[in-house]
């Protein structure tokens, strides 16, 4: 199957992986019963296998160094994206799925921020006035959501966001660090913070059958096709490409569990990708 997905596009290959992650929110809402510490739990599980699985087909051999190539780095980036996947199950669970998703978009605008905090990078016109706009539309999204669970749920949104660029600060701080294995120890990890923070982790069948869904096929195939299509697809046009699961997300949502968001939500979000549109443009002139 890897050889068949390989000889597809780089750019088809990252739009059906934002396709896939585009249903994350859909299937969240979904669950019947599971708390959302549940659906970590469950979800987390299903996605280590997932890598577990691409590792060995792609590595083979090479499996257990690949872990020991990544090294501190890989390990500590990898715990901080377990905190960003724990974050979006309880975000998503917390509020609305449009929120979500277009908040996870400014991990671009963080990235901007940081490595200018970081690594001394410097911040352009085009950067700070994507900034600007991206907290404008936040404030708008955010401000429309006062009752105390939306509210959560957005604070604890911006952990995903903030968490990816934290992990891209520390591939291009160590640039010989494997992000796969990364995606690994960021499954076991949050794994255990849903068993961890779960009274119980079994579920109904039905909710199971959810959780296989998120992990195996939601992020799982997402993951991988991203991975694999990113490879051969410039930087700028994945980010763009992947704007495609904050139009989808709300979308399903829409279609499926009758979620609507308000209009002011939309303009936000609008706003929101206006301003990752405009940083990936300055980083097309930068380059």
């Amino acid at each position: 199957m890897i050889n068949i997905i390989t000889k597809i596009p780089g750019p088809i290959l990252v739009f059906l992986g934002a396709c896939c992650l585009s249903f994350g929110g859909l299937i969240v809402k979904s669950f019947e019963g599971a708390t959302n510490w549940q659906i970590l739990f469950w979800r987390s599980i299903f996605f280590s296998t997932v890598v577990v699985i691409y590792l060995l087909i792609t590595y083979k051999k090479k499996f257990f160094n690949s872990f020991y190539k990544s090294g501190l780095p890989g390990f500590i980036g990898g715990l901080i994206l377990s905190l960003g996947y724990s974050g979006y199950v309880f975000a998503m669970y917390n509020t609305t799925v449009a929120n979500t998703n277009f908040i996870i978009q400014t991990q671009t605008i963080f990235l901007a921020v940081f490595g200018y905090i970081f690594l001394k990078e410097k911040i352009s016109k085009l950067t700070l006035a994507s900034i600007i706009l991206a907290f404008t539309g936040i404030i708008l999204m955010v401000g429309n959501s006062l009752s105390p669970g939306q509210m959560s749920g957005n604070m604890v949104a911006f952990i995903m966001p903030i968490s990816f660029a934290t992990l891209v600060l520390i591939v291009r701080k160590f640039p010989d660090t494997d992000m796969v294995p990364m995606q690994f120890i960021a499954g076991i990890g949050a794994t255990i913070i849903g068993y961890l923070f779960s009274s119980k982790i079994s579920i109904s069948s039905h909710d199971i059958f959810l959780g296989f869904l998120a992990g195996f096929f939601q992020v799982g195939l997402g993951f991988i096709l991203i991975t694999i299509g990113a490879r051969r697809t410039l930087s700028a046009l994945v980010g763009i490409i992947m704007l495609t699961e904050a139009v989808l997300g709300p979308l399903w949502a829409w279609m499926f569990v009758n979620e609507n968001p308000p209009p002011v939500v939309l303009i936000g979000g609008a706003i929101v990708i206006s301003a990752v549109l405009l940083q990936f443009f300055n980083r097309k002139v930068v380059n």
